[in-house]
């Protein structure tokens, strides 16, 4: 019996592909490979190979001691998180579908890659690595549509902040002022934009729209969303495209929740809906010479959304619709432990006024609950924000709406109302976690949202986040000396 990794190697048409990948090297003149996965953390790793090496790699595979998963950090007791030094070593598979050249050096590629057990573990060798966010993802989404029949699409609103240097490289504020929506500081930033939007479409990213949101130096672009692995790697690239364009303009891309008090956070906030059958194609934008394989450019259209409303007069989505809403309020505590992953994140919770989400509620148009129905047949989750790790949050979302699908979970009424006015009215309505803290142990007791973080990755999410609160409370801050310094007596 063939073992993940043989099967993943000689799958029908991998060969092909391979031989297409070295015309596509040889005809684009690339000369270095990145061998990309993603870690639990959202934090892009791999190696890097010489092209000549293609075929080698794409066949064996590299290696790579399993902590990278885990960013190889320490915790704060000086102890490597999730596999020791005696831990064998990852084999990573590359997935030729994903190459694609740098447009900013055209002398390099990105192949993202599959993870792997080691072939000489005694458990399980050359088994799926439960540590690989990715693989996970398409795993799941793949049970999911074997149970269900209905395949899981995604939009991202990736907010991020354009920030200034001092003379240490340090933050030193916006680039530009704090007005939503307006054109002459989105023009300020025009050089920068238009820089991303150039090599986002040479990546693949079928850019939509954008503006400048309500914060110093904050900017949202969109793409088109698509099926949730593909969209998922849309985000991570972007966020590899913003930061080669501010190596470029000497700026610092910010995507941190929170750099600042008094002004809106960076959000993500993810735009779902399940549909049944539809078709991929591919999108030229503008290739004149391709640098890509297809994958890159493809995009799922078609096929009957399930989340549109029933009856000529209603705004309530179809029963399926409803179900997958009542599953992700069901467990939103626990999936705002994936969303809002950083101590820095529960700022965003705290500072009121700015429209982040701290209720479990759901609504339509209704910007102060965790799930809103943006617009007819799309779900926006709001519970999120821009350090997600956006593999973990579509295996999450995918979970809880199995769990709703699975048990016809109801949603209940929606909450037209400012969830504020609403509970002035005596509404009883429960707050989100307010704290990362707290967040994790949510997900420590939801057995479903812990389903998305199958094998080893629940545990290594669990401790790394863990850790991060821990140094978080472990520390002494400005605040503290400012507020308990001459405390007494």
């Amino acid at each position: 019996m063939s073992t993940d990794i043989e099967s993943f190697v000689e799958a029908p048409g991998r060969d092909e592909q391979v031989k297409e990948v070295r015309r596509l090297i040889d005809e684009l003149g690339i000369e270095y490979l990145y061998l990309e996965f993603v870690s639990i953390t959202g934090r892009i790793c791999g190696k890097g190979i010489p092209a000549d090496h293609w075929e080698s790699i794409a066949k064996k595979g590299f290696q790579l001691v399993y902590g990278a998963t885990v960013n190889l950090f320490v915790n704060r007791h000086g102890d490597y998180m999730g596999y020791g030094p005696e831990a064998a070593e990852l084999v990573g598979i590359p997935e030729p579908e994903t190459f694609c050249q740098l447009p900013w050096d055209k002398r390099v590629a990105r192949v993202y890659c599959t993870l792997f057990r080691n072939r000489e573990e005694r458990v399980d060798p050359g088994a799926f690595l439960t540590a690989d966010c990715r693989g996970n993802l398409r795993r799941l989404h793949e049970a999911f549509k074997e149970r269900h029949g209905l395949e899981l699409r995604a939009g991202t609103e990736p907010e991020m902040m354009w920030l200034k240097k001092d003379e240490n490289g340090m933050p030193n504020g916006g680039f530009s002022n704090p007005y939503c929506y307006h054109i002459d500081q989105f023009e300020s930033l025009r050089p920068v934009y238009m820089k991303v939007m150039e090599y986002s479409r040479a990546m693949g990213l079928d850019m939509i729209q954008g503006d400048h949101e309500d914060a110093p130096g904050q900017l949202e672009l969109n793409w088109t969303y698509d099926d949730a692995l593909r969209n998922a790697d849309r985000l991570t690239t972007y966020r590899q495209i913003c930061a080669q364009v501010a190596r470029e303009f000497n700026l610092i891309a910010c995507f941190m929740t929170k750099p600042f008090m008094g002004v809106s956070a960076s959000g993500c906030h993810h735009n779902i809906s399940l549909w049944k059958d539809g078709e991929d194609g591919t999108k030229p934008l503008g290739q004149k010479t391709r640098a890509a394989m297809d994958e890159v450019f493809t995009y799922r259209s078609g096929g009957h959304n399930t989340f549109m409303p029933e009856g000529d007069d209603s705004q309530m989505p179809g029963q399926v619709g409803q179900y997958a809403i009542g599953g992700i309020v069901k467990h939103l505590d626990a999936l705002t432990s994936i969303g809002c992953s950083t101590v820095n994140s529960y700022r965003r919770l705290w500072d009121t006024g700015f429209w982040a989400p701290v209720f479990k509620d759901w609504g339509f148009q209704n910007r102060t609950t965790g799930l809103r129905i943006s617009a007819p047949g799309r779900f926006e989750f709001r519970s999120v924000d821009s350090m997600v790790n956006p593999y973990l949050m579509a295996a999450g979302l995918l979970q809880a709406m199995d769990d709703g699908l699975s048990n016809q979970i109801p949603c209940g009424q929606p909450e037209e109302r400012n969830i504020y006015a609403a509970i002035e009215e005596g509404k009883q309505v429960e707050k989100l976690p307010m704290s990362l803290g707290d967040a994790l142990v949510a997900l420590s007791k939801d057995d479903v949202i812990k389903s998305a973080m199958p094998g080893e990755m629940y545990g290594l999410y669990s401790e790394y986040k863990t850790d991060e609160w821990e140094r978080f409370m472990h520390t002494t801050t400005n605040w503290d000396l400012d507020t308990y310094l001459d405390y007494l007596p």
